[in-house]
């Protein structure tokens, strides 16, 4: 080691003077070597020796580039890369001495950092200088001293601020920055310094942005180097710190599954019938991804209505729908038996559906930049212009910060005018949702169509994050809309914003349906195969209201339709909104029901005894129960009544006796409460589902069925605990 007293006597000498006549003998050699030449050389001038550390470094890289130093190509890629990456690396790491009046007076290893706060940065003490992405230099622990011909000694905490007091301070930063601009050019980028990785873990990756915009190039002082300003010593990163994960944001409802009812305390079931499928697209999306779906996205009746069924349907128009019951034994509980309802709606021919007044509401925002969300959205409105009469009318509003409208009404013979249109949609901002049903609503009415299909189409990732966000809001806002006679159905796409809750909700009041894309497959089945009870309302507000007798039935529940419970006197109240049917739709739902005596009551008998009528006997005790259904014509605010009882007539003495729809329905309800890992399922193997669905699979022209085999299959794998 150089003895820091001897280094300090050799700091202090005086540079001795130049001597005159050696002054003259170089002048002489210079201008006889410039005669010669009669230009100036670009051979480098002077003695090679005592070169600074740039020059140096300049040298090295230019015979390195004009292969100087190697003797074959071959070489070239073995030892000139290597080199000039270490080169580089070594220079990165240095910083250039301070020189005041021609003396070397410290270097930025001497003196201790003076450091400065930066705001929202707590764990950095000065703002890195900026730097090209591709040009962050390792954060350093030390600086090191050079000497032309001495080791390399270990540094002190570098210093933050340099002086520059003179014009060859500039100079030597000048050729720092013309080096820099040539070295990131051929080296590949040295490692990322670990204060970045210290600002991932204290503030997330927005924070990690931060040194990069501290000091832009055109706010560094003069003379200052891109990649070569002052470094801050970086804080120590905790050994349990973890780097954050991207935020989910799908805003799912969670709920509880239905319980058990005792019909001596409670005989009466009532709920909304719900024709929606968004829930068996996102529980099919997150099985193939190989992923449990979240119970919360499981709702049971919209599994089993996403498949088509043969159930028997009206005669005519007149009756929009017909319900068909069967009583049959449980599979996974032989003590108990199921009550499955079916309900068909009347199928309107396609020459005698009316004219359509479509508005497609559509997001734009930035988050539809995505492969599964914008660009798949246009190929599925593509998919239902092509499905439209000449004379059906489409309007186009789209929304990203504010609504604008795209498409004024347009009639469908202007096919290509409309799928310009389409095409045309780019994402970008934020989503107005609010602002966007208000514009559509507007056009729809401009266009109305009376005794026609009035719809508004909301296409969108389900992220409203300007305008009115509150559910109830939006809610009140639907509602309002609805009285005027446009519906509203709703069409997910993608994942990430998914906000599955405001969805459902708006769909709901808007009476209309909601539907989740994830792939090109199920938006034909949603815009084209199903467009007909997509489009066409044959029945709104439709109310399911059972009565069991608790003289045939001891407990009942009922499979799904959590979300959908109405009070048991709303189901009289025309004010109370309910679900909507389509042309063609086909709604189920299933009760089990423990008979009376069977020993499988799950609710202890009352202390006391039962409550007792005056008659002594129980009215139509025969009946296992009574279904009513009451609905409303959609141009008519004044409810129907159908009816139906349930006796020894409707039950079947095995399952493998029920029809072939029956049976993959339950297979289908059983799935679902799977996944929702109910108590009563828990027991029943995903091996004996499969069982189900594949003995009951029957027609099954689109393929649905099979696909839903191949999703008991990946369940079964992936939830061998469940």
């Amino acid at each position: 080691m150089v003895d820091d007293n001897e280094l300090e006597r050799l700091r202090n000498l005086a540079v001795p003077a130049p001597d005159s006549e050696a002054q003259t003998r170089a002048l002489a050699a210079a201008m006889h070597a410039f005669d010669l030449n009669e230009k100036i050389s670009t051979a480098p001038q002077g003695s090679p020796a005592g070169l600074r550390l740039t020059e140096r470094a300049q040298r090295l890289w230019r015979e390195i580039m004009q292969r100087k130093l190697i003797a074959t190509p071959a070489l070239t890629a073995l030892v000139a890369l290597p080199i000039a990456g270490y080169a580089a690396f070594e220079m990165l790491r240095e910083q250039p001495p301070v020189i005041s009046n021609g003396k070397v007076t410290e270097t930025v290893a001497d003196k201790p950092v003076a450091q400065k706060p930066i705001p929202n940065q707590p764990a950095i003490s000065e703002p890195l200088a900026a730097a090209p992405a591709k040009e962050k230099k390792t954060g350093a622990d030390s600086e090191r001293r050079v000497e032309d011909e001495a080791q390399v000694a270990p540094a002190s905490p570098p210093k933050t601020e340099l002086s520059r007091s003179d014009d060859r301070t500039r100079q030597e930063y000048g050729a720092l920055e013309d080096f820099a601009k040539q070295v990131p050019q051929a080296l590949p980028a040295p490692p990322p310094a670990p204060a970045e990785v210290d600002q991932l873990a204290a503030g997330g990756r927005a924070n990690a942005q931060a040194p990069a915009t501290a000091m832009q190039p055109a706010e560094m002082p003069a003379g200052a180097v891109a990649g070569f300003g002052p470094r801050v010593q970086p804080a120590p990163m905790p050994a349990d710190q973890m780097q954050p994960q991207e935020q989910n944001r799908d805003r799912i409802e969670t709920f509880k599954t239905n319980p058990v009812h005792q019909a001596a305390q409670d005989p009466v079931s009532t709920f909304s019938i719900d024709v929606d499928t968004a829930s068996y697209s996102f529980v099919r999306r997150s099985l193939k991804e190989g992923i449990l779906p979240d119970p919360g996205t499981v709702r049971v009746e919209e599994m089993i209505n996403y498949f088509p069924y043969d159930w028997k349907g009206p005669d005519s128009a007149a009756t929009p729908f017909n319900s068909t019951v069967t009583v049959m034994p449980t599979p996974w509980n032989e003590r108990t038996k199921l009550m499955h309802v079916a309900i068909k709606g009347f199928d309107v021919k396609p020459v005698e559906a009316p004219k359509a007044n479509l508005v497609f509401l559509i997001d734009v925002s930035g988050s539809m930049d995505e492969p599964d969300k914008l660009p798949l959205l246009k190929s599925a409105f593509r998919l239902l212009v092509s499905k439209l009469k000449a004379d059906d009318t489409v309007s186009i509003v789209t929304y990203a910060g504010n609504a604008g409208t795209v498409l004024m009404p347009t009639k469908a013979a202007e096919r290509q005018k409309i799928l310009a249109a389409i095409d045309n949609l780019e994402p970008g901002g934020s989503t107005a949702g609010e602002a966007g049903i208000k514009e559509a609503y507007k056009l729809a009415q401009q266009s109305f169509v009376k005794d026609g299909i009035n719809r508004v189409m909301l296409a969108t990732d389900g992220d409203f994050n300007v305008g009115q966000t509150d559910d109830d809001d939006l809610k009140r806002l639907i509602e309002k809309e609805r009285k005027t006679g446009v519906f509203l159905s709703v069409f997910c796409f993608g994942r990430g914003n998914l906000n599955d809750q405001m969805m459902q909700t708006i769909a709901q009041n808007g009476n209309g349906t909601a539907a989740y894309i994830d792939t090109l497959a199920e938006a034909e089945k949603v815009l084209v195969e199903d467009a007909s009870s997509t489009l066409f309302t044959i029945a709104k507000d439709v109310k399911i209201q059972v009565e069991f007798n608790p003289a045939k039935v001891s407990e009942y529940r009922l499979v799904g339709y959590e979300t959908r419970a109405l009070k048991r006197e709303d189901f009289n109240n025309d004010r109370v909104d309910a679900g909507d049917i389509g042309s063609g739709h086909s709604v189920t739902a299933i009760y089990e029901v423990t008979p009376k005596g069977s020993g499988a009551e799950q609710v202890d008998p009352l202390r006391y005894g039962e409550a007792k009528v005056d008659n002594g006997g129980v009215a139509n005790a025969g009946e296992y129960a009574f279904v009513k259904i009451r609905y409303k014509l959609p141009n008519e605010n004044v409810s129907k009544l159908i009816t139906t009882p349930v006796t020894a007539a409707n039950e079947v003495p095995s399952f493998d006796e029920a029809g072939v729809d029956q049976r993959f329905s339950v297979a289908v309800a059983a799935f679902g409460q799977k996944l929702r890992d109910a108590d009563q399922t828990a027991n029943f193997g995903y091996d004996r589902i499969l069982e189900i669905a594949n003995a009951a699979r029957g027609a099954d022209p689109f393929g649905y069925r099979a696909e839903f085999l191949s999703l008991v299959r990946l369940a079964s794998s992936l939830g061998t605990n469940r």
